[in-house]
């Protein structure tokens, strides 16, 4: 046992490693991407050989993950929050197989966009699966959570969703490690048919979710996380979920909270200490970083009359994150903090690196979609995306892994000439497949840009599963070899670059480019370079 100073991402992995992991899946994302690389860092992951490859995407992260539980094993399941969208088939599903070896799946979201498309809040997932749900508070209670919600998940069978946001998980603080765990031996289900769902089973195994509620619920009111506070002052109550805790507290730290505080930790919601402050006091304040859900659930087993104030009734803005001063405000307090920026810093916009192999391939393309006018292309995830900006301006969607090639079918299915789809390598391979094959099948008129830089470069430069790869997998699902074209993203080739676009755009059926250069960030990255001498692309 010894005292770490640790991420919040941090903390999950070393209380899973702590935990008796044997491996954990994921794809990366901010804020989630720091939890598998510490395993991955780590000496002890490795000499234990504890399974931290990434994988193409979150639904096979989580499907990998399962397979682990099944053989009796635990594993760690982590992804953004958007993540678990992809991976929603999967999860929700998982609650119905149930597992065998103990399995976690971290949903780390995002309040305020900090870079995410939206700020959705997990626990609609794990209430929607009816499974437990950790929160922690701190980086410790991170850890231990991480380190007990095997435990949790095996004594239930079922997985056990562990959310965090956005400044738990890129905060540090110290923490406490408990006794190393051994990993667990390999064994089977007790029962084989467990993770068959064919309807007879599933209808069977969903009872057995629906009767394991009671005591999930049982197991919340006992938690060491869940925690009320009373106090003298009844006119008001209240309640605070993970990280929402600390900014009530912040406020209290030079006098004395005198109403009653619920800490909540673990879900489902503690229903008897929920009720214990409805009936004792006159009015609920909910604090919860994200959705309001405790504060709706609030409204189904409330006494007639209590009010419940939050985010709902405009105590609390209803979106983006929390902090001390908004906690301030609803219980009427001074704010605490001044929180204007100061005029000496200037907000700036990002931008992409200096040397960035995608500058180029969109200089290259406002040129040569410049004859069909502007609104025709269609973009995805990663540090491209950066084109929207100007000087660029040079791209017209984003919306999820993997849409750039199937918005731009389904505008080229409208009618629109030309349409074009730019994805990064990584982001192909997570979800841009299936788009392709769609475009094959009905020889959609789409030029598709993959632009290839070897590696995940907007959330670190993590392994590309698209590395040496890309044009066979373009050949495999039905590309014509003819029209699968090569270039090396440099000022020197701009006239090569934009004469292979403006043949592609005129060509009508699929056709890819892809301009091809390493990341800059990448560059002193030894093992990637010894890779792509072998695969013959440095």
């Amino acid at each position: 046992m010894q005292k770490l100073l640790l991420l919040g991402d941090e903390a999950i992995a070393q209380g899973a490693l702590d935990g008796g992991i044997s491996g954990i899946y994921a794809y990366p994302g901010t804020p989630s991407t720091e939890i598998t690389e510490y395993v991955q860092a780590s000496k002890f992951a490795k000499e234990n050989n504890i399974h931290s490859q990434w994988s193409v995407n979150e639904k096979t992260a989580m499907e990998s993950g399962l397979g682990m539980s099944y053989a009796g094993k635990r594993a760690m399941v982590s992804m953004k929050h958007v993540g678990l969208n992809v991976a929603a088939d999967a999860f929700v599903n998982s609650s119905i197989t149930g597992v065998n070896g103990g399995l976690i799946v971290v949903a780390a979201d995002d309040p305020s966009m900090h870079s995410s498309q939206n700020e959705q809040d997990s626990r609609f997932y794990g209430n929607f699966a009816m499974i437990p749900i950790l929160e922690p508070v701190n980086q410790q209670e991170a850890y231990e959570m991480a380190y007990y919600g095997f435990e949790l998940s095996e004594k239930f069978k079922l997985p056990v969703m562990l959310r965090i946001t956005t400044r738990l998980a890129h905060s540090r603080a110290g923490v406490q490690t408990l006794e190393q765990k051994p990993q667990n031996d390999n064994s089977f289900p007790s029962d084989l048919r467990q993770f068959v769902l064919l309807p007879a089973i599933a209808r069977k195994n969903y009872k057995s979710l629906l009767a394991n509620q009671a005591g999930i619920e049982e197991a919340s009111e006992k938690s060491k996380f869940n925690t009320y506070i009373d106090g003298s002052n009844k006119s008001l109550g209240i309640i605070t979920t993970g990280i929402a805790f600390n900014y009530l507290m912040e406020n209290f730290q030079d006098k004395e909270l005198n109403h009653p505080v619920l800490k909540i930790g673990q879900y489902p919601i503690p229903r008897k200490q929920v009720m214990k402050m409805v009936n004792e006091c006159d009015k609920i304040l909910v604090l919860e970083e994200g959705a309001p859900i405790v504060e709706e659930m609030l409204k189904g087993y409330q006494k007639a009359g209590t009010p419940v104030i939050g985010r709902l009734d405009g105590t609390l803005p209803r979106d983006g994150e929390l902090n001390p001063n908004l906690v301030a405000k609803a219980l009427g307090l001074e704010t605490v903090l001044d929180s204007t920026i100061p005029e000496i810093v200037k907000n700036r916009p990002p931008s992409m690196c200096v040397g960035c192999g995608h500058i180029d391939a969109y200089e290259a393309l406002n040129i040569a979609v410049a004859d069909y006018g502007k609104g025709r292309v269609f973009s995805d995830i990663g540090c491209y995306t950066l084109g929207a900006l100007p000087p660029y301006n040079a791209i017209n969607s984003c919306v999820d892994m993997g849409a750039s090639i199937t918005m731009a079918k389904g505008a080229a299915d409208a009618g629109m000439v030309a349409a074009v789809a730019i994805i990064g390598d990584s982001t192909f391979t997570h979800s841009g497949i299936t788009g392709l094959i769609d475009c094959v099948t009905e020889n959609s008129p789409v030029t598709i840009i993959i632009s290839d830089n070897f590696t995940t470069g907007m959330t670190g430069g993590q392994d590309s599963k698209a590395l040496g790869k890309i044009e066979d997998i373009c050949k495999g699902v039905g590309v014509d070899p003819d029209h699968i074209k090569v270039f090396r993203p440099l000022k020197k080739n701009m006239d090569e670059m934009v004469q292979i676009m403006k043949d592609e755009l005129a060509y009508k059926g699929v056709s890819v480019i892809i301009p091809r250069r390493q990341c800059v960030q990448t560059m002193k990255n030894k093992k990637l370079a010894e890779q792509l001498i072998q695969l013959n692309l440095k």
